[in-house]
């Protein structure tokens, strides 16, 4: 075999007509998937985080992002207080707040 069969039978094929369309359907379709498996259910868990952080009465039982389990004593606009051991409270931000574990205990 020479040196010319070679290079000619590694030569990159001319692409099939049509071939363009079928590129967009897939880039399509892998857009449809990712966002039905990844963006979808991340907006879902944002609007339900946001829904908890919104509805938090005095009473709550809550979890921070840091991992803090407390009790809500207090609710201003952007902040919480939580108490968490005996006498001991914290201030912490509303957004910092993950996580209601009463509802994960009685199930």
């Amino acid at each position: 075999m020479n040196l010319s069969m070679v290079l000619l039978q590694a030569a990159p094929q001319a692409p099939a007509q049509g071939g363009g369309m079928m590129m967009w359907v897939m880039l399509l379709l892998v857009f449809g998937v990712m966002w039905l498996f990844m963006i979808r259910p991340q907006r879902k868990q944002q609007k339900e985080l946001e829904k908890f952080r919104n509805e938090l009465k005095k009473g709550d039982k809550v979890v921070t992002v840091g991992g803090i389990y407390g009790t809500v004593v207090d609710i201003q606009d952007r902040t919480v207080l939580i108490k968490v051991d005996g006498e001991t409270k914290l201030r912490v931000d509303k957004n910092s707040l993950v996580k209601d574990f009463t509802v994960t205990q009685q199930q």
